[in-house]
């Protein structure tokens, strides 16, 4: 039913959510009862000075009677039908039951967007218990320090007298093992315990990295105007434990040595005529797309036409960089969905894989991925090299339109739906979807 003929229905819904009866109603508007009943009914149309009358009364909005549920809530219901196709959720209906039930509509949706943020938090925690090995390490090294204050502990209360040297020894091994195990035990409360508010604020060096890039939002200023390394690491490291600066500093001795390589001055010019397209960059600067693909992570949003997500791997395949999307969400510890890009790139080096991309269970939206590997060092000497890749994702490029079918997509094989998957290693935690 088009949404323009949905006036009276609208009408009745706000009419009754009011509490007045419709003969109170046409009285104040100055029309019979039986008239509004056909309005109501979607038998009259109704406009001009009487819509305007009507919806005074109402106290509402004429357009709020005339347009009915706004664009907004219209899609996030058609998302929700997406999720979950097996439904069969009537479509052609939806500007309908949003019109005429505006307050349920909104609950179905709302529902929908909490249930998303559910599934990342679950994915969050569950990565974090599956996947830390810093969880794992940190258990190891309390039971371990346990084990050797007991044994230390055993031999001073045996009986016989223990000589005053070694006494004093046994004293200081207790004294120290106690007190590495007071720090180890705080790091893992605090870690344990870090909330939604700052789930990454604590915890492995990795998370803590991801922290401080998140809140700089991967972007060092000073760096990019010369400033010393130094006072950079003394900013963005505040706070940070000393493996976390550790990996801080690698990471901006690179985006140094990237800035310095390929300084913004003259990324803009080509990423305005260009876009965020690392090929095309790469032929009109003459630099290494690797390198392209960093520093367009690394561009302030208001100098990017589009906003870019980045994901880089090791040969391990273990994440060692994310910057997500919205619509392109990253795990958080270990490797991700084996179907990426990112991971056939490291089996075809020196190579652009370029492509369509849709994650299955998001918001169906279709990315552009560009996926790389290449070598971290120089040649070796009868050695291989380790390569690491590197995967760039940013909205579908202007003007191309996105295949019939697409491969999907997923975030890490615990949170992922599809059961019929290739790639599966572990049995997801989610409802599935036979796609």
């Amino acid at each position: 039913m088009p949404r323009d003929t949905l006036t009276g229905s609208r009408i009745r819904e706000r009419r009754v959510l009011r509490g007045m009866k419709q003969a109170d109603l046409a009285r104040k508007a100055g029309i019979s009862a039986s008239y509004l009943n056909l309005i109501e009914h979607n038998r009259r149309r109704i406009g001009g000075k009487l819509l305007l009358s009507i919806a005074e009364i109402l106290r509402v909005e004429p357009a709020a009677l005339t347009e009915g549920a706004g664009a907004a809530l219209i899609a996030s219901l058609r998302e929700a039908a997406a999720d979950m196709p097996q439904v069969s959720a009537e479509l052609d209906r939806v500007d309908e039951f949003a019109g005429r039930f505006p307050g349920w509509a909104q609950l179905l949706a709302d529902s929908r967007t909490r249930v998303a943020q559910l599934e990342r938090s679950l994915e969050t925690l569950n990565d974090r218990m599956t996947h830390d090995p810093h969880l794992a390490a940190s258990l190891h090294e309390m039971l371990s320090t346990v084990t050797a204050i007991r044994s230390a502990a055993s031999i001073l209360a045996e009986p016989g007298e223990v000589d005053a040297e070694w006494q004093a020894r046994f004293h200081r091994n207790i004294y120290e093992d106690s007190a590495r195990l007071a720090e180890t035990s705080r790091g893992l409360v605090t870690y344990l315990e870090a909330d939604e508010s700052s789930p990454l604020e604590t915890g492995a060096p990795q998370e803590e990295l991801d922290a401080a890039l998140e809140k700089a939002g991967h972007t060092v200023p000073e760096l990019e105007a010369g400033a010393d390394l130094d006072a950079a690491l003394a900013k963005l490291g505040r706070g940070l434990s000393g493996p976390a600066r550790g990996l801080l500093r690698g990471w901006l001795d690179r985006y140094a040595s990237d800035a310095e390589a390929l300084p913004l001055d003259r990324l803009r010019p080509a990423v305005e005529e260009h876009g965020p397209d690392p090929a095309a960059l790469s032929a009109a600067l003459g630099a290494d797309p690797a390198r392209i693909m960093r520093r367009l992570a690394a561009m302030p949003p208001e100098d990017l036409p589009t906003p870019v997500g980045l994901a880089i791997c090791d040969s391990s395949g273990v994440l060692t960089y994310r910057k997500p999307l919205p619509d392109f969400p990253m795990p958080r510890f270990g490797a991700a969905c084996p179907l990426w890009p990112l991971y056939r790139a490291l089996s075809r080096p020196h190579v652009i894989l370029a492509g369509p991309v849709m994650q299955v269970g998001r918001s169906g939206a279709v990315l552009w991925a560009d996926a790389l590997a290449t070598p971290q060092a120089g040649p070796a000497v009868n050695a291989d090299p380790l390569y690491q890749a590197q995967m760039l994702v940013r909205p579908l490029p202007q003007g191309t339109e996105p295949p019939a079918t697409l491969p999907q997509l997923g975030v890490a094989c615990r949170v992922c739906p599809r059961e019929s998957c290739e790639g599966r290693r572990e049995p997801s935690i989610l409802a599935s979807t036979r796609r």
